[in-house]
């Protein structure tokens, strides 16, 4: 089962670790339109693509020890390293070692024995732009879930900057030799959209042998996707890309516990909840919907039960054959 990902933040992450228990070539496709946190510091500094969901991702997909794991992980508390993470400095200095980031990212995928392999969105310096519904625009992509909360508006759209980003040639050969792509789980504006803004992907997704599945996020994002449901996530990437992009949406139907959510809450975010209207309305969009209980809450942090979904990707394909 060859199995194309887009996305990342923590969701794309979580589910890599349940997807490599059903497949051994998978390739992530990874956001690096962030500009924020160590990762910011590190692509201003070094003039490098950002590192930080591309570290998430190859310790998601890695056969390491824990020990090792805790390492790439570690964020240092002092000094001029504060804030910074090791897995990002192990990236940078892999990066200024063999030149480029292609190669880089080979030689990490075998050092750490990766169930796949993990690759930038593009090789270009991208960022992200917002075009806010009260005319607004902003770019950078940390700045932008914090302004929209402020001014109480939504995000309309967003693009690319520059507006032409290339993808890598590699990618476009894993999608065309994919069974299955899967879209998401991610921020919806910083995470998934960005990665079919670049050129071209949308019509080598849709062109494809391949099925798409666009896992939806089990909570609202407060500054992205406020109110949004099931629905109003899947319009949102047909808008920027194309109405024949998505078949399936994998999609939560179990209410979660009121004690589970109040953190969540307080921050501002909902549960995001399939119903019968919203399945109705992109059924006649020729989308079809699975929904389930695919929550899983860990140390109070609500996530998709990524060994589910991995299951069921599993089954789909064996029924296919």
């Amino acid at each position: 089962m060859k199995i194309v990902v887009f996305g990342g933040g923590t969701g794309l992450s979580v589910l890599l670790g349940g997807l490599k228990k059903y497949s051994k070539d998978i390739s992530a496709i990874v956001t690096v339109a962030d500009n924020g946190g160590g990762s910011g510091v590190l692509r201003e500094d070094l003039g490098m693509l950002p590192p930080g969901d591309m570290r998430s991702c190859i310790i998601a997909l890695s056969d390491i020890e824990p020990t090792m794991e805790r390492l790439m992980q570690h964020r240092f508390k002092d000094g001029y390293l504060n804030g910074q993470s090791f897995g990002n400095l192990l990236i940078a200095a892999m990066y200024e070692i063999f030149g480029d980031y292609e190669h880089a990212l080979k030689e990490i995928g075998s050092i750490f024995r990766l169930s796949g392999k993990v690759l930038p969105m593009t090789l270009q310096d991208a960022q992200l732009k917002a075009y806010l519904d009260n005319g607004d625009c902003i770019l950078g992509e940390k700045d932008i879930p914090e302004y929209v909360s402020k001014l109480n508006c939504k995000i309309d759209r967003v693009s690319l900057v520059p507006e032409v980003c290339k993808p890598l040639d590699e990618t476009v050969r894993d999608i065309q030799e994919a069974d299955i792509i899967i879209l998401g789980p991610g921020s919806l504006y910083t995470s998934v959209i960005p990665n079919i803004l670049v050129d071209n992907i949308p019509t080598v997704i849709s062109e494809s042998k391949a099925t798409v599945f666009y896992i939806c996020n089990v909570m609202t994002q407060p500054g992205e996707t406020d109110n949004y449901n099931v629905y109003d996530h899947v319009n949102a990437i047909i808008k920027q890309s194309n109405r024949y992009l998505i078949d399936y949406v994998i999609a939560n139907d179990e209410l979660i516990s009121e004690s589970a959510i109040e953190n969540y809450k307080f921050k501002g975010a909902k549960q995001v909840l399939v119903d019968d209207e919203q399945i109705k309305k992109l059924e006649e969009m020729n989308i079809k919907v699975i929904s389930s209980n695919f929550i899983e809450i860990r140390k109070n942090y609500i996530r998709h039960n990524a060994e589910k979904i991995g299951q069921l990707l599993f089954n789909y394909v064996k029924e296919k054959k």
